[in-house]
C-alpha cells in the first residue's frame, strides 16, 4: 500500500483529522498532482479554517496552477488566521509568499 492509500485508510477511521488531511495534500504535492493537493487542502480548510499551515501550501499549489489571485487571497486569509493565533512564524512565511506573487 502506498503512502496516499495509507493516509486515505486512516482518514476513513478519522475523517476529521486535520493533520492527516494536510499530510494527504503534501503527498499529492510530492507527486506533482496539484489538483488533488488543492482539493485536499481546500477540504481541510473548509472543515478546520484555523489549520494555519495549510494556507501556505494551498497558496503555493494555486500559484503552480496559475491562479495568482486565488493564491494571494489564500495567503491573506492565512495571515489573518496566523495573526489571530499570534503565530508570527506562520504569518511571516505567508507574508513573504504573498509579497513574492
Amino acid at each position: 500500500m502506498d503512502r496516499i492509500e495509507q493516509i486515505k485508510a486512516f482518514l476513513q477511521s478519522s475523517p476529521g483529522d486535520s493533520f492527516l488531511r494536510h499530510a494527504l495534500g503534501l503527498e499529492y504535492v510530492k507527486r506533482d498532482n496539484d489538483q488533488a493537493a488543492r482539493e485536499a487542502f481546500e477540504q481541510l480548510l473548509a472543515a478546520d479554517p484555523n489549520y494555519v499551515g495549510s494556507y501556505y501550501h494551498l497558496g503555493k499549489t494555486l500559484e503552480r496552477l496559475g491562479e495568482r489571485d486565488a493564491a494571494a487571497a489564500t495567503y491573506e486569509k492565512g495571515m489573518e488566521i496566523a495573526r489571530q493565533q499570534r503565530d508570527m512564524h506562520a504569518y511571516n512565511e505567508l507574508q513573504a509568499a504573498h509579497e513574492d506573487i
